[in-house]
């Protein structure tokens, strides 16, 4: 018989018997999906920001429908994909999803914080960190490289004069900018009462006011200074002039406690450096 004759059965009983194991295999090891959760990915935005807790939407879908995590939890999506969650899986009383945005708390644009050095290494956050903090004289503010835009899953950061800048219209609080920070600079903060102030104006739509604190440098005031003309020095003049005892100074750091806050804003108007600030949603 021709060599090749033989070769192509051979190559075709190999192919027929690997087949059959597959189908075999199939059977056997086939899961049952819920379909619930092909519906819930579909609803999802798909981002993978990981804000709920799983590095991807098909788990946290998947969690969903076991019953093992709340359907508030993606920031992203937002309220409309949280009622569309709790339609597919039969809830009626969720809890709505809070409204979040993110604030960088540093004011040291290129004009405000002095420089350095002239840093000619990696233009990323994470590796100026790691050498000598970047250019800024002060290392614990922001280092406006970017590393928060290249992350941000709705477009909603720029930088602009080496300070990094949220629009909170666009923002989702997903939190991603948060992790990747390697200065601690950016915080994510909830709009409801308790941590932000309603406000309504005369047409009844309401905003929210946040009081804030856009410093986080704990060096003495003698030292930052010299670094930064914004930074928090620690004038306890803030503490004095609330009067809802809801601030104190934690190394040399304004500190406020926003269950407590009532957004009066006199500790704006007395800070020295300015850096306390009434923020508006």
């Amino acid at each position: 018989m021709n060599i090749i004759v033989i070769a192509v059965i051979s190559l075709s009983g190999i192919g027929l018997a690997c087949a059959a194991l597959i189908a075999v295999a199939s059977k056997m090891m086939f899961v049952q999906v819920d379909a619930r959760v092909e519906k819930i990915c579909d609803c999802l935005p798909g981002v993978n920001c990981g804000a709920c807790g799983f590095s991807g939407c098909e788990g946290y879908a998947d969690a969903l429908v076991k019953g093992e995590i709340a359907s508030n939890l993606c920031p992203p999506g937002g309220s409309e994909t949280c009622n569309q969650i709790n339609s597919i899986l039969g809830i009626n009383d969720g809890e709505e999803l809070a409204n979040m945005t993110a604030i960088i708390h540093c004011l040291g644009d290129c004009e405000i914080m002095k420089d350095k050095l002239d840093y000619a290494g990696i233009h990323t956050c994470f590796a100026a960190k790691q050498l000598y903090g970047g250019q800024g004289a002060c290392t614990f503010g922001c280092i406006g490289y970017g590393d928060c835009v290249s992350v941000c899953p709705s477009n909603a950061i720029c930088v602009e004069n080496n300070l990094a800048h949220i629009d909170s219209r666009r923002c989702s609080g997903c939190a991603v900018c948060q992790k990747v920070c390697p200065t601690g600079v950016i915080s994510v903060i909830s709009l409801k009462e308790g941590q932000t102030r309603p406000i309504e104006d005369s047409s009844g739509e309401k905003s929210f006011r946040y009081v804030a604190v856009l410093c986080k440098n704990t060096e003495k005031g003698s030292k930052l200074k010299d670094k930064c003309s914004r930074g928090c020095i620690g004038c306890m003049k803030c503490v004095k002039a609330c009067p809802e005892e809801a601030i104190t100074i934690s190394e040399s750091l304004a500190v406020i406690d926003h269950s407590k806050c009532n957004g009066c804003g006199k500790c704006v108007d007395v800070c020295v450096k300015k850096c306390i600030v009434s923020l508006y949603f």
